[in-house]
């Protein structure tokens, strides 16, 4: 049951939930920039790779079967489901590489109003195998305050410059949430009750970090707060990001589970 599964993920961190591999946050670098992170101290990062390999989106582990990302992230049954791996480049990481088996995106997704609802669901083919490398994320719940101003972090091979390259390794951000208030100032109305939005201090996630998680800490446990949206063509890191807020969608991820 969904509600047995979540209560597990605070019975078990640093088990089979959470990270087996302390991450270091200890600096306030961005991905654009350029923060390696610790080799497999976020375990529940996925990379969504075409058949030929290429990185496109990321995404995070929430249990054995599911993986959440980015309803704007194109998903389809050749893509290849990346997961414990730090050096995309590597050939020796012990990583999975699973199939989809099934994809849901959230039926009220908007890409023509800025997204609104930019969240899908990809049931995996076959079972994660739960190891150091590879575990699942928290998941917020609906009740959940992460209130403006608290540090968060996130992850994922995207672009480490406006015009640059995806990262080879993965890279880190640390970053503050905003208030809906402050974030109009740079989208306007777009911004809905069903985002969220962190950064705007020199932080940025950029292309190709899509889809990937935005986690804060929640009584010791990182849990997953945001899935990377949009942001500015630029990768302004004066300019916050924008998120899929998990606590406004988490209702559709418990419905969609629970009848799948």
């Amino acid at each position: 049951m969904v509600f047995l599964w979540i209560l597990s993920c605070f019975a078990f961190v640093g088990a089979a939930y959470g990270s087996a591999i302390p991450p270091d946050i200890s600096g306030y670098s961005d991905i654009v920039n350029g923060e390696e992170a610790k080799p497999h101290s976020w375990p529940w990062q996925v990379s969504l790779q075409t058949c030929n390999g290429f990185h496109f989106c990321g995404g995070s582990l929430i249990n054995q079967n599911w993986v959440v990302t980015a309803a704007h992230c194109p998903v389809g049954w050749s893509i290849r489901v990346v997961l414990g791996a730090h050096n995309l480049r590597s050939s020796t990481e012990d990583v999975q590489v699973i199939g989809v088996g099934k994809v849901f995106t959230h039926p009220e997704y908007n890409k023509t109003s800025r997204w609104n609802n930019d969240i899908q669901l990809i049931k995996l083919a076959s079972p994660a195998q739960i190891n150091r490398h590879v575990s699942p994320v928290c998941v917020a719940e609906t009740r959940d305050n992460f209130p403006a101003g608290i540090t968060c972090m996130t992850t994922g091979w995207g672009q480490t410059s406006s015009k640059g390259k995806t990262a080879t390794r993965l890279q880190q951000a640390a970053l503050p949430l905003l208030t809906d208030r402050r974030c109009r100032r740079f989208f306007g109305s777009s911004i809905t009750s069903e985002m969220i939005c962190a950064g705007a201090n020199g932080t940025s996630s950029c292309s190709g970090d899509s889809g990937g998680p935005l986690v804060c800490q929640k009584a010791g446990a990182w849990t997953l707060v945001g899935v990377v949206s949009f942001g500015r063509a630029s990768c302004d890191t004066m300019t916050p990001a924008v998120y899929a807020r998990v606590t406004a969608l988490r209702a559709w991820i418990d419905r969609t589970i629970a009848a799948n």
